[in-house]
């Protein structure tokens, strides 16, 4: 899509400060879009901010805020449509891994990755859908991952969740026809961002060139809503992989996602 295509649009993109987040905050700016960045880390947050208006032009409003919390979805709605800023295009973002025997794993780990994952995802969607289906305008953009394809031991709660975030949205899409408003959800497979850190992985020697940029996931999440996707996943061999796997019968799958696992990544040295 050509630059200035957003122009007089306004996006709201969670886990703005890294990653994807940071690239889709950037990859919309460049076609004009204005933009509320949200995540926990202010610092970055404001650093992108000055970035995106320096070099676009587009006006861009920083609110932290940590989706684990249950009120950060509302607070949310409440700094955007609540005070006359419409939001256009939602881009749920944000996201939490653990790499953990799901019996090991802190109650309090998998709490907070279904609220990241889950239920601040489905709020924040219930909170601005309504209001984009009154201006027969709008995009969401759910980001999911190839774990939604693939029942992951290790882990079995970000790779449902993951699931969940692919038929919630496939479905709204599917709801909103004829509304003016498009769900879009984006599956990436091996990203270079700082998720392998968060989730407590590392990749093993030599695999660093499997993994797709940021920014070209970004542009390709970007180009695919703007142009009417339901679902896409980043990256030929992605595609091809979960495409293949339709014709592998399902009991297989989760020893096949972790020895896939296993070949590219080990727990991180002080994990």
């Amino acid at each position: 899509m050509a630059e200035g295509t957003l122009r007089g649009r306004r996006a709201l993109v969670t886990g703005a400060s890294s990653g994807i987040g940071l690239e889709i905050a950037r990859q919309l700016a460049r076609r004009g879009a204005d933009l509320v960045l949200t995540a926990r880390r202010e610092d970055r947050l404001s650093a992108l901010a000055a970035e995106l208006r320096a070099q676009h032009g587009v006006d861009v409003r920083v609110v932290p805020a940590d989706l684990a919390a249950p009120d950060a979805a509302v607070a949310l709605y409440a700094r955007t449509e609540g005070e006359g800023l419409p939001v256009d295009i939602l881009v749920n973002n944000a996201g939490l891994g653990a790499w953990k025997a799901f019996a090991d794993a802190p109650w309090e780990t998998t709490a907070s990755l279904l609220q990241v994952n889950v239920t601040a995802l489905t709020q924040l969607t219930r909170l601005f859908v309504p209001r984009m289906i009154a201006r027969r305008r709008g995009h969401v953009m759910n980001v999911a991952s190839i774990g939604a394809y693939t029942p992951t031991p290790w882990f079995a709660v970000y790779a449902a969740s993951k699931a969940y975030v692919r038929n919630f949205t496939e479905a709204l899409d599917h709801e909103l026809q004829g509304t003016g408003v498009r769900a879009c959800c984006v599956c990436p497979g091996g990203t270079a961002t700082g998720f392998l850190d968060q989730a407590g992985q590392q990749l093993k020697s030599g695999r660093g060139a499997l993994l797709m940029p940021a920014s070209r996931c970004a542009e390709i999440a970007v180009d695919k809503m703007l142009g009417g996707r339901r679902t896409v996943v980043t990256g030929f061999s992605n595609a091809l992989g979960m495409w293949l796997l339709r014709f592998v019968p399902r009991r297989w799958i989760p020893a096949i996602a972790d020895r896939a696992m296993r070949l590219a990544v080990e727990p991180q040295k002080d994990n």
